[in-house]
Parts: C-alpha cells; sequence; structure tokens
C-alpha cells in the first residue's frame, strides 16, 4: 500500500513575541536538519504586550524539550522561580489561601489524601490542608532546594514554575531560533493574499516584499491579522462569564527578600499581580471598566505596589474569549490571536505550548484535513473551557460584599459545567475527571479549600481506617515535611548561588 505524502516544505510565523519565538523555536528544532523552512515576520511597528511574566511547571518540561538549558535560560531572562500563587482577599477581605503545584500529601492505604484529610477534619483535627503541600510551606518560608538533593526527602514531589522577563524570554527563543536555522524577517504585513480554496498564500510587506508559505502561524496579537482579518474566523466572546476587560502594568524596583511566588490581590473591581523576578517586579491591574476608571484603576494599582515604578503605567484592554476555530484553513493561531484568558493562573504561555505540542502530534500536510482541523480545534477549546471555569471558580465563590463587583459576582450565572463540578463536589468531596485537564485534583482542592467551599462529608470508604493511626500517619508526615523544608536555602540565597541574573540585558 502506498500512503500519500505531501509534506509541508515552508512555515511562516507572523508575529513575535513569546508566542511568535516559541512556536519558531519548536517547529525549527523539530526541523533543523531537514529542507522544511521557518521564516519568522516580526513588525518593528507592533509593540509587544509583554505583561505575561509568570508561568506555569509544563513551561520548564517544553523548555527540557527543546534542549534548552535552564539554568543559561533563567539567568538570561532575570527569572526567579514560583511554588504557586497566594491569593489575597478574594474569599473575604484581609483572608488568604495558597495555590500549590504539587500534590498535596500522598495516599493513605489507597485512599486519596484529600478524603484522609476531610475524615481528620470531621475527627476536630483543624491543622491546615496546605501544611501538607511542600510548595506551600517552602513558601511561607521563603525557601528553595536543589532539586537532584530533594529526591527521596519528602520534598521529591514538589513541583516549580518561573517568573521571567517576557520580553527577554522573546528575545531569548529568537536567538535559540535562528541558531537553529529560522530565518527572521523584519517587516510589517499590508496585505494577504489567498488561494481560490480560500487557504493563505502569502503575504506582503510594507516594503513590497512578498513572502510565500505552505502553512501560517497568527501570531499577531489582539488583532488576528491572519486568523480574523484575512479568514474571518469568529471570535467566541466570554466577557458575561468573565467581564473583566481591561489591565493596567507597571513594573518597579524590586523591594525586600524575592518571594518564590505570585501574589494576586483581590481589589474593588478585579485584582492586582505582584510578580517578583531578580531585577524588578511586575504588577498589573485586572478590572472591569463597568466599575472603575482607568485612572482609578492606576492609582488603585500604584498604591499596592512596593517599589519606586521604572515604567508608566500601560492600560490594556482586552475581551476575554476564544477563536471559534483556532486552526483555521492552512492558518493556527497562537497567543492572543487565538484567544484570552485573563492572567489569573498564569496560563497564557502554556497554552502556547499546549497547541504546540498538540499540532505536532497532529501534524498537517499541504493537503486540507478536516479531521485533524476539527479534532485540534475540539480539544484547544475544550482546554480554554476548563480554564474559563477554573477561573470562574475564584470568583463565584467569594463572600465579599464591599463593593458592586464582589457583590455582582454572588448573583451571575456561572457555566454549567462548573456548576456540576462544584456541586458534585460538595456531595463528599469528589471531583469530576477529564482528560489531558490541565488543573490537577490539587488544584482544585486548593481553590475549593480557599474560597470556602466545604463537602458535605468525606467518603464512607475511610471509615474502615483506624482514626489514630491515621492521626499519626498525618502528623509524622507533616513534621518530615516542616522539618525538610526548613533545611533548604532561602529563595535568594538560591538563586544567587545557582542561577543568578545575567547583568547585560538583550538588545
Amino acid at each position: 500500500m502506498q500512503l500519500t505524502h505531501n509534506p509541508i516544505e515552508k512555515f511562516v510565523i507572523v508575529g513575535g513575541g513569546t508566542a511568535g519565538w516559541l512556536a519558531a523555536a519548536t517547529l525549527g528544532n523539530i526541523f533543523k536538519d531537514s529542507n522544511t523552512q521557518v521564516e519568522l515576520i516580526e513588525s518593528d511597528e507592533v509593540n509587544i504586550i509583554g505583561v505575561g511574566e509568570a508561568t506555569i511547571p509544563p513551561l520548564i518540561d517544553t523548555l527540557e524539550s527543546l534542549g534548552i538549558d535552564l539554568v543559561e535560560f533563567i539567568k538570561a531572562t532575570q527569572a526567579s522561580f514560583k511554588w504557586g500563587i497566594q491569593f489575597e482577599n478574594w474569599y473575604q477581605e484581609s483572608h488568604s489561601y495558597f495555590h500549590p503545584f504539587g500534590d498535596v500529601g500522598q495516599k493513605i492505604d489507597g485512599h486519596d489524601f484529600y478524603q484522609c484529610w476531610l475524615k481528620q477534619k470531621a475527627e476536630g483535627d483543624n491543622t491546615p490542608l496546605m501544611a501538607y503541600s511542600p510548595e506551600a510551606v517552602l513558601s511561607e518560608k521563603n525557601r528553595f532546594f536543589v532539586p537532584h538533593q530533594a529526591m527521596n526527602t519528602p520534598l521529591a514531589g514538589a513541583r516549580f514554575a518561573l517568573h521571567l522577563d517576557a520580553v527577554l524570554a522573546g528575545q531569548y527563543l529568537r536567538k535559540f531560533s535562528e541558531n537553529i536555522g529560522v530565518k527572521r524577517t523584519v517587516g510589517h504585513v499590508e496585505s494577504i493574499s489567498k488561494t481560490i480554496d480560500g487557504n493563505i498564500a502569502s503575504v506582503t510587506l510594507k516594503s513590497g516584499e512578498t513572502i510565500n508559505g505552505d502553512f501560517f502561524i497568527d501570531c499577531t496579537g489582539f488583532k488576528g491579522l491572519l486568523i480574523g482579518n484575512a479568514l474571518n474566523t469568529e471570535y467566541q466572546d466570554w466577557s458575561e462569564h468573565l467581564p473583566c476587560n481591561r489591565a493596567v502594568a507597571v513594573q518597579t524596583k524590586l523591594t525586600g527578600d524575592t518571594k518564590p511566588y505570585t501574589v494576586s490581590r483581590g481589589q474593588k473591581a478585579g485584582w492586582s499581580w505582584h510578580i517578583p523576578l531578580q531585577h524588578r517586579t511586575g504588577n498589573g491591574y485586572v478590572f472591569c471598566d463597568k466599575y472603575i476608571t482607568d485612572e482609578e484603576a492606576i492609582q488603585t494599582l500604584l498604591e499596592n505596589v512596593d517599589g519606586e515604578p521604572l515604567t508608566e503605567p500601560r492600560v490594556i484592554p482586552f475581551v476575554t474569549g476564544v477563536r471559534d476555530k483556532v486552526w483555521n484553513k492552512n492558518c493556527l493561531s497562537l497567543g492572543l490571536a487565538q484567544g484570552f484568558l485573563e492572567p489569573l493562573e498564569s496560563t497564557a504561555i502554556h497554552l502556547v505550548s499546549k497547541s504546540l505540542a498538540l499540532f505536532v502530534r497532529m501534524f498537517p500536510t499541504k493537503a486540507a484535513n478536516p479531521v485533524l482541523q476539527n479534532e485540534f480545534n475540539r480539544r484547544i477549546i475544550g482546554d480554554y473551557k476548563e480554564i474559563r471555569d477554573f477561573l470562574v471558580l475564584h470568583y463565584c465563590t467569594t463572600k465579599r460584599d464591599d463593593s458592586a463587583f464582589w457583590r455582582d459576582w454572588q448573583q451571575k450565572q456561572i457555566p454549567a459545567s462548573l456548576s456540576e463540578r462544584i456541586a458534585f463536589f460538595k456531595q463528599s468531596g469528589g471531583l469530576i475527571p477529564g482528560v489531558e485537564e490541565l488543573f490537577q485534583p490539587t488544584s482544585w482542592y486548593a481553590v475549593f479549600d480557599g474560597m470556602g467551599v466545604v463537602p458535605n462529608g468525606y467518603n464512607p470508604t475511610l471509615d474502615a481506617l483506624n482514626t489514630e493511626m491515621l492521626s499519626k500517619s498525618l502528623a509524622a508526615g507533616r513534621n518530615a515535611l516542616e522539618k525538610c523544608a526548613e533545611a533548604q536555602p532561602s529563595h535568594d540565597e538560591f538563586l544567587q548561588k545557582y542561577c543568578p541574573a545575567n547583568e547585560a540585558i538583550f538588545v
């Protein structure tokens, strides 16, 4: 049997930034020893948004899969480490909780740890859930660890991510990509030509140069120059579920210790982020203009930062949602061209990586293949819906009533898929599993617990366990974790010893 094979000979990526250069690095790495060309067109007339500075653990896997030296990357991007997110003033004012990356506790006699914790809570043990999380305990103590030295210790399962300078990350990936053969063209796309069947054939630059390609990747930000303007792909507006529609961002001088976690602080009309890097802090306020003006948001943000501002506050409007087809014809959209979910759980770069990984698994030829496209779109849009629901969970369970923004959230209709999850969880602390979901049980447990969502009981099979032995087991695990975390170096000590930021910044 002869298989048909009509391989793509040239990819054209329109737009740089983290999304564009991550796509270039991924494809360039795959085809570095082949005749397939990868060209990225970067406009010097377009400003990079560059505020996506907090990441989640899958980025580490992505960098390692590309063969990128993690220590070199951290130094070059002025990065620090991140154990999770500290949520302040979300459930109520002056209340906080922590969302870690790794597992909380370990199974006991085959029973999920969360159920064991619920059982002990019912017996009168009020030890917080996060006392059993390596990331939460390390964060509270402002500690990091030497990963290979944590093997066979209570810290072995801890997972970390990075806080990084998004502009520097894009520049690093650009140099990496060019070194493996990706061609960079500087120019502003003025027109797009299509074939008779509606595929993109070429783009023409302001200089008059025309660049042809077999497959195009749109990384042109919110305007979606290819996926939206050229292919008329509709955008699903999710403002009814996530009404925040603007953000103001500012960078400040770093003061005090470099915290190994992101701070997300509830404000009167949204929430602010505070992300410590080695050389500065990134700050922003995500808000809804129905409740506050740009000027009031800027003032609120500046009142909530530590350190002298290094940049002028910049307001960024957005619409939460996703394209109806994130892959349409011979065009894949990535980053802001694909969709946008507010950066509450730092998922922007992950969605780029996840899209690229799935695209590689479903790699197309020159021939149109609606079967691949439909399944790809179903999965990626499913990822967006999963993250959307998880973000809504942070809001809809609030008990804050000090402003119209939070009072309205308590009356808002939420997605049916989230309502089902909450109802199921309230029965006995169970979760509805999905396929390849980003947010694993620990994430849901952390936010449910932090936002005061309490199950009616625990799984009755836990009554088969000896209560006294269970109590001793939990106490032993908690004490061992506490002792091990205390012995680790501080976050700043670790950074200075193993991966201090480069003094020279890319230009």
